[in-house]
């Protein structure tokens, strides 16, 4: 009796991934990429090539070994597996058998070039994730029985422009924790995404809220991610889903362990047909209260967003409310173009507000590769100082209180 280390070609289950592409009822393409939210990119990062372990014990009858024999010859294949931990095999797989525990490998690489001229003249730059935030992470699965999984995944932020880690000493600055997930929904405990970043991501705009091109994350202020964190994530129950998170306070707070914030999301999903709420409320220094809202419905080829956002507090302060509205055409299924406005009323400077026109275009080059390509135009009023931004790109300071800010944007996404 022994446990056995395999590589596992059987494809993601259907409730963990979607397909690659979709069609309405005319034939009309949907896009791989539409409406794509941060947990729907995980499971699409969980079906690259993952190692699975699988903890189910078996005889060593003639077939296993025959099969070993066969798996030892592809691992051979695969450049440094042992000493590299699988980090550059290139075996084209996917995650394990449902039955059996694993773990996987997943990544990104976000690189982009932006020429930005924020009223003092153009100036080039290289970004690292503007758009889906440059990464790499694990996430792995042990069932238990009774269709429950125990479930983790660690996660850290880099720049895919000069290597060093997006939070300087913190390697799973982005997600690290630990849960359970069944049919009853998810549960966990740890850092990890804010269920208000969760619908922020790609169900609001045609921009996935990122690039210089997406007004809605230009204008608006959330709180991406949670320390310390308890969230339970519903199954859709008759088109509605729910996340819930309470977060609880650093010990080095000086006011205690109390809660350090709570955020809900809720949505409702019929057809074509996406309406969503979310709102969050931390405490302490920096304390922010936000609100995001919207709607999205697909019309054959097209898909259209409606949004909303509002916010009070952070750390520099932002006390502003408004809209976007976007829409994205799908010409294929690995190609689409999209157009957006966005317009911010600015409360913390009196009678401050802007206006956002953007542009974008993407191709699928692969399952795992993607071009894009994003322009825009931001016409700040009266002393507004917005600036075109990404993900997890700085934007460039205006000139001077009232400058327009111009700019276009070359970037490539390599998912593992």
């Amino acid at each position: 009796m022994q446990r056995r280390f395999s590589v596992d070609t059987t494809p993601t289950s259907d409730r963990d991934t979607i397909s690659a592409t979709r069609r309405d009822e005319h034939g009309n393409f949907r896009s791989r990429y539409t409406s794509i939210d941060v947990l729907v990119e995980d499971s699409h990062l969980r079906r690259a090539p993952t190692f699975s372990l699988d903890t189910t014990p078996c005889k060593r009858t003639a077939p296993v070994r025959a099969a070993a024999r066969v798996r030892r010859v592809a691992l051979r294949s695969c450049a440094g597996i042992v000493a590299a931990a699988s980090l550059f095999c290139t075996t084209n797989v996917a995650a394990a058998d449902a039955s059996a525990g694993f773990v996987s490998l997943y990544g990104v690489l976000d690189t982009s070039i932006e020429v930005t001229d924020p009223g003092s003249g153009w100036t080039p730059r290289m970004d690292s994730g503007a758009y889906r935030g440059s990464r790499f992470g694990l996430h792995g699965s042990e069932p238990i029985g009774a269709g429950t999984a125990i479930v983790f995944t660690l996660e850290n932020g880099f720049s895919s422009a000069d290597g060093t880690l997006q939070t300087p000493g913190v390697l799973f600055n982005r997600q690290a924790w630990i849960g359970a997930r069944g049919a009853w929904g998810e549960l966990r405990f740890g850092r990890q995404y804010s269920p208000i970043y969760i619908p922020f991501k790609g169900n609001l705009d045609a921009f996935g809220a990122g690039t210089i091109a997406s007004g809605l994350n230009n204008f608006s202020k959330i709180t991406p991610y949670a320390s310390n964190a308890l969230a339970y994530l519903s199954p859709p129950v008759g088109g509605f889903s729910a996340t819930l998170m309470m977060a609880t306070r650093d010990p080095s707070e000086n006011d205690g362990n109390g809660i350090d914030g709570y955020y809900v999301t809720a949505e409702y999903q019929i057809d074509a047909l996406r309406l969503l709420f979310a709102r969050q409320q931390t405490h302490g220094a920096g304390a922010l209260r936000a609100h995001l809202g919207g709607a999205s419905y697909a019309f054959g080829s097209v898909d259209v967003w409606l949004a909303f956002f509002n916010g009070d507090g952070g750390t520099p302060l932002y006390h502003g409310a408004g809209g976007s509205l976007s829409a994205q055409y799908s010409f294929s299924a690995h190609a689409r173009a999209s157009v957006g406005y966005a317009h911010v009323r600015d409360y913390a400077t009196a009678g401050a507000s802007a206006d956002q026109f953007s542009a974008a275009f993407e191709y699928d080059f692969s399952r795992t590769l993607l071009l894009y390509f994003s322009a825009a135009y931001l016409a700040n009023h009266d002393d507004a100082r917005f600036t075109l931004r990404g993900v997890n790109v700085v934007g460039l300071p205006v000139a001077y209180p009232g400058a327009p800010v111009a700019g276009v944007q070359l970037g490539v996404i390599q998912r593992f």
